[in-house]
């Protein structure tokens, strides 16, 4: 009998930026004041790439700051990198970038929780008659959606062994079955203490059964969700 790893999820981080207040016409640096657009991705180092993302996993930022016509860059000011967790709903700065023309935040970052992320730019005075103001912006805020670190081992037959931190001693694992086109639940397992997790799931005798294995997710983690098939 064999177990195989059938799906992943499939939700893919963009580069977003902030629509300007007020569109003013293209033009080059001749001492105007512009309203930024501030443009921010969230750049991913760990696999998954794709969101949602896996506790302890690592990203950086990047980014830019523009006029309207998204040709010049403001040559002064500085930009904030700043974060709302699930458990700190409160917009707090995690790293500084000063020079904010072209931004770049690489602190060694890793997802821990639910967030968001964004840029706040504090904007910037003119040098001088050759050069442009731009007043404060911010970029839309990014969500990152986190699940827990789910750690499996190479399956073998049709035994799914691993574990899941941080903290999910003693907790639920959702198994469901593929019923036509409908999933149907199978049966719950239990983590041990310290998130361990060994069972194994039937096989038939001919064909192969489709399962959906799920750790539930709650305020400060996303479910967590992948798809195996079993077969003689």
């Amino acid at each position: 009998m064999r177990i195989t790893r059938l799906i992943a999820g499939t939700v893919s981080a963009g580069l977003l930026g902030v629509t300007p207040l007020a569109i003013q016409a293209p033009a080059h640096a001749d001492g105007q004041t512009y309203t930024p657009v501030v443009n921010v991705k969230l750049n991913i180092s760990d696999s998954p790439y794709e969101a949602p993302y896996m506790a302890g996993g690592g990203f950086y930022v990047s980014g830019d700051i523009t006029d309207p016509s998204g040709v010049e860059h403001p040559s002064g000011g500085q930009a904030l990198l700043q974060v709302s967790t699930a458990s700190n709903p409160t917009w707090t700065t995690i790293a500084t970038d000063d020079s904010p023309g072209f931004l770049f935040f690489d602190g060694g970052f890793t997802f821990t929780e639910n967030a968001q992320y964004k840029v706040v730019f504090t904007g910037s005075t003119a040098q001088g008659s050759w050069d442009d103001s731009y007043v404060a912006g911010e970029s839309v805020a990014i969500a990152a959606p986190v699940t827990r670190k789910v750690k499996i081992s190479n399956p073998k037959g049709t035994v799914l062994k691993g574990k899941i931190t941080p903290g999910y001693g003693k907790s639920p694992i959702k198994v469901q079955k593929k019923v036509g086109k409908k999933w149907k639940k199978f049966r719950t397992f239990k983590t041990d203490k310290k998130g361990g997790f060994r069972f194994s799931l039937p096989a038939p005798s001919r064909g192969k059964w489709i399962w959906k294995v799920t750790v539930p997710g709650n305020k400060k983690y996303t479910a967590w969700t992948n798809a195996y098939t079993t077969y003689r």
